[in-house]
C-alpha cells in the first residue's frame, strides 16, 4: 500500500506557539531546563506535524476558534489544520495544558 506524498506549511503563529510554550519551560525551570532541552522539544513537536493525515487522527476542533479546521493531536500537542488536495497547512498549535477556551 502506498501512502500519499503530502506537502506541509506551518504557519508562523503555529510553530510561535511551539517556540513560546518551550521558551517559557525554560525560564520557570532555568536550573534543569537548558538550551539542549529547548532544541530537543522544540524540533520533536515540529516534526509530530509531518504525522497528520498520516497516523495522527482528523478530528472535529474541541477549541471554538478552530472552527471550520481539522484537528489533529500527538501526546502532547494539538495542531489546527486545512486539508487542500495533497497539501496540509498547520494553521494553529496548541500545548495539551492549554486546551481551553480562552476567556478573550
Amino acid at each position: 500500500m502506498q501512502t500519499a506524498d503530502y506537502k506541509y506549511i506551518i504557519k508562523p503563529r503555529a510553530s510561535r506557539k511551539i517556540f513560546t510554550f518551550y521558551s517559557n519551560v525554560a525560564k520557570k525551570y532555568r536550573h534543569t531546563y537548558d538550551k539542549e532541552s529547548l532544541k530537543r522539544d522544540v524540533q520533536n513537536a515540529v516534526f509530530s506535524v509531518y504525522k497528520i493525515e498520516r497516523s495522527l487522527l482528523r478530528r472535529v476542533p474541541t477549541l471554538s476558534r478552530w472552527s471550520g479546521y481539522h484537528m489533529a493531536n500527538t501526546d502532547k500537542w494539538y495542531f489546527a489544520y486545512t486539508f487542500d488536495g495533497d497539501t496540509v497547512t498547520v494553521v494553529d498549535a496548541c500545548h495539551a495544558q492549554n486546551m481551553h477556551e480562552s476567556l478573550k
